[in-house]
């Protein structure tokens, strides 16, 4: 009785997974502490969702690319509900769902990290060629971009949704696997991570640069013509903090994504039941949550936007139209 009790299927004796065995309250505190994140993931980055969708003057192109970001991220949020059932180690949900869970974890990581280089190559632009900047990065073109991010994302995973639609290589019922080789997985390391991870830094470096010598101009300029202090040099510094921002943004992902890879690199098979598995996805999920919050402490329109939604001004007629900048 007791060994049945420890079982996912306990009517399968001969077949079933273990389940996880934890005390009573590290379950509890696991379980409150997952189901808190992903409520919070999932609000936070709605708010996010609906203030860049509904008012007009947050329309511009580095906003799309937030939305692209907090679209993945509340998928994300949705996905980590799983994790909530996954406590126990236990999968109850049959093969296919499995392999569409780990497509969709999948799909919304490849596009992230595609997120993740539009949003560098736009701060890059916007510090480093800000003659440039409204001609070269539009709406139109933002939009262009983000949709071939996704679709990019979707098409680079059919080889491995075909390869394991078939099935029949977990060990046991109960247990959530997709099968990678270990090529696949190196192949995907170097498009998703090192190439991306290395354009990013590349440029956030020169953004960095750029930023300094501009803000030592400023300074400069200001000593010596402190009467002439006008919109430009604002303008200069909005740019320069939401580079700062972004820059804070992208730094948690790549920290957050880095251990996810590093894991999968140790074997063939990517395992729900891996504990150091559970513990580099959790951080990966944990990132989508830090998103919005990091918004919400550098960015003034995301706290004015979400007292608009929570008061249920958006509601109004016009409110399409206000001030949030």
């Amino acid at each position: 009785m007791m060994e049945g009790a420890d079982l996912c299927f306990p009517h399968l004796l001969n077949s079933s997974c273990r389940k996880t065995i934890l005390p009573r309250p590290v379950f509890t505190i696991i379980y409150i502490l997952l189901t808190l994140i992903s409520v919070l993931t999932i609000t936070l980055n709605l708010m996010v969702i609906i203030s860049i969708s509904h008012f007009r003057e947050l329309h511009t192109a580095t906003n799309l690319l937030l939305l692209s970001l907090a679209i993945s991220d509340f998928a994300m949020g949705l996905l980590m509900f799983f994790q909530v059932t996954f406590v126990e180690g236990c999968w109850y949900l049959g093969d296919i769902i499995c392999i569409l869970y780990y497509t969709v974890l999948l799909v919304i990581t490849s596009s992230s990290i595609g997120n993740m280089v539009l949003i560098s190559v736009d701060r890059y632009v916007a510090i480093c060629c800000p003659l440039h900047y409204t001609s070269r990065v539009t709406t139109k073109r933002a939009r262009v971009c983000v949709s071939l991010c996704w679709i990019f994302s979707l098409i680079t995973l059919t080889g491995v949704v075909k390869q394991n639609m078939t099935g029949g290589f977990h060990s046991c019922d109960g247990e959530c696997l997709i099968e990678v080789t270990f090529e696949e997985i190196l192949a995907d390391l170097v498009v998703t991570i090192v190439i991306p991870s290395t354009v990013i830094i590349l440029l956030y470096v020169r953004v960095f640069v750029v930023a300094v010598s501009q803000i030592q101009a400023m300074r400069s300029h200001v000593a010596a013509l402190p009467w002439k202090q006008t919109g430009r040099g604002t303008a200069k510094k909005s740019e320069l903090k939401a580079a700062g921002t972004l820059g804070i943004v992208v730094a948690a992902f790549l920290l957050c994504l880095c251990p996810y890879y590093c894991v999968n690199l140790v074997g063939r098979k990517i395992s729900i039941k891996s504990t150091s598995f559970e513990f580099v996805k959790f951080l990966f999920y944990f990132n989508s949550f830090l998103n919005p919050i990091i918004y919400g402490l550098f960015y003034p329109w995301f706290r004015k936007s979400v007292k608009l939604i929570v008061t249920l001004q958006v509601l109004k007629a016009g409110s399409s139209d206000a001030k949030i900048l």
